[in-house]
């Protein structure tokens, strides 16, 4: 081994608090960066291309219209897991519409229905850290697309940071467990 390959640290990311993350968006350090906080690490959000932008969008449209009153659909916007440290952006979050409670905090774990990320390049990203940091909130609820392969993954039953059950869905309905008699058809959330 050389003197220098021994000297060398690894490298570790810098860890944030919510607070020193809020005073950065506040300075404007931030702005102009797609960046989310994920347990402490500002992460870089990958671009959307024309498939994403438009499956995520149709989508929330599609939900906001068969949800109607009973929830908020919110897209790209912030929520806020304060035990890992973490402000992710969803591509949608189905949360409980507290109207303008949210002036002064972004939707907590308790007030998520569920939540949704479109994946293409980012899937590794979304299947992993943000499966962990969704499911040790107690997200009861995740789906990805993915637009690789046009299947929706639905993860349920969080437990010790983990999704328990997994279903793989190409057409069909799935029903949202805070919402068991609504039907979502797939093929309206793939695109």
């Amino acid at each position: 081994m050389s003197q220098t390959t021994q000297l060398e640290a690894p490298l570790v990311p810098a860890k944030f608090t919510l607070a020193q993350y809020h005073q950065m968006i506040e300075a404007g350090l931030l702005d102009d960066a797609p960046v989310e906080l994920l347990n402490g690490v500002i992460v870089e959000i990958s671009p959307e291309g024309e498939t994403h932008a438009y499956s995520s969008h149709e989508a929330a449209k599609y939900l906001m219209r068969i949800l109607g009153e009973l929830a908020d659909v919110r897209q790209a916007k912030p929520i806020t897991i304060s035990a890992s440290g973490s402000e992710p952006e969803p591509d949608i979050a189905v949360i409980q519409d507290l109207g303008q409670e949210y002036s002064q905090h972004h939707p907590y774990p308790e007030n998520i229905f569920w939540v949704i990320e479109y994946s293409y390049s980012s899937l590794r990203k979304d299947l992993e850290p943000k499966a962990k940091v969704y499911a040790a909130a107690g997200i009861s609820e995740y789906w990805v697309i993915n637009l690789r392969t046009m299947e929706l993954l639905v993860m349920r039953d969080p437990v010790k940071g983990e999704y328990q059950a997994r279903q793989t869905f190409r057409q069909g309905y799935v029903s949202p467990l805070a919402f068991p008699n609504l039907d979502i058809e797939v093929i309206r959330l793939l695109g």
